[in-house]
This record gives C-alpha cells, sequence and structure tokens, in this order.
C-alpha cells in the first residue's frame, strides 16, 4: 500500500512538474507574441491562439498518459506498452471502461492517476480560459 501511494504521488509530483514548465513556456510564447496578439484583426487571431493553446494542452495531457504509461510498464504490471498507454489514457480522462483492470496489489494507482486527471484538466482549464482572458483584455487595451 505504501509502495504505491508513494508511487502514484511521486507520478503526480511530475506531472504536476509538467504542467509548471508548460505553462511557463506557454506564458513566454505568449509575451513574445503578444504585439501580434494585440493589432487588429483580432478574430482570426484570437481563434489561432486557442487552436494552439488547445494544442499545446492535448500534449501536455498525453505526456502526463505517457509519464504514467512509462511507470506502469516499467513495474510490469501489462505484459504490453499498448495496454500500460491504454489503461492510462481511460483512466486519467476518468473515462473508466473497465475492460483493463490493475492487479488487486496494483489497484490503489488506477485511482491515484484518475484523481491526477481530474486535478490536470482542472488545472488545464483554468489555464485555458485565463490565457483567453488576457489576450481578450490585451486585444482591447485593458493590459499592457
Amino acid at each position: 500500500m505504501f509502495v504505491q501511494l508513494t508511487l502514484g504521488s511521486g507520478l503526480i509530483v511530475l506531472t504536476a512538474i509538467m504542467a509548471a514548465l508548460a505553462w511557463w513556456g506557454l506564458e513566454a510564447f505568449l509575451l513574445r507574441t503578444h504585439d501580434w496578439v494585440i493589432r487588429a484583426p483580432h478574430g482570426p487571431k484570437l481563434a489561432t491562439l486557442l487552436c494552439l493553446v488547445m494544442l499545446w494542452t492535448v500534449v501536455l495531457v498525453m505526456g502526463s498518459v505517457w509519464v504514467w504509461a512509462i511507470a506502469l510498464r516499467l513495474l510490469e504490471i501489462f505484459v504490453t506498452f499498448e495496454a500500460s498507454v491504454y489503461f492510462s489514457l481511460v483512466v486519467f480522462t476518468t473515462l473508466g471502461y473497465g475492460d483493463v483492470l490493475l492487479p488487486v496489489e496494483w489497484r490503489l494507482l488506477g485511482g491515484m492517476a484518475a484523481s491526477n486527471g481530474l486535478l490536470m484538466f482542472g488545472l488545464l482549464t483554468a489555464m485555458l480560459v485565463e490565457t483567453l482572458h488576457q489576450t481578450r483584455q490585451r486585444q482591447r487595451g485593458r493590459f499592457q
């Protein structure tokens, strides 16, 4: 039990660090494109920015899923890497098909991966909203 909790906590911390570094990189990118984004026309630029941030979000989520999948494969919980990725994605997104299950001795990791996914999606949603809010404020001349 303690091994699972320690390992799961470590994976959650690792994905949180990944999210923080990715957010830092996104913020640096947004600062570099600031002058371009605030010039008219705003609509196409906002749509482009939305697409880029959503792509960034997908990459970050998939990176987190891969972290969990690699850990599960290294622990030899699943026979194939595909099964590890599939299980990680289903649990991380809380889809929960239930067709692939962890062995009883590792089942706490499933709940930890699901909680990691919930936290990650909440964090990424907040980042997406904040990014779009600040972009619109800058386009309207309220931030500089």
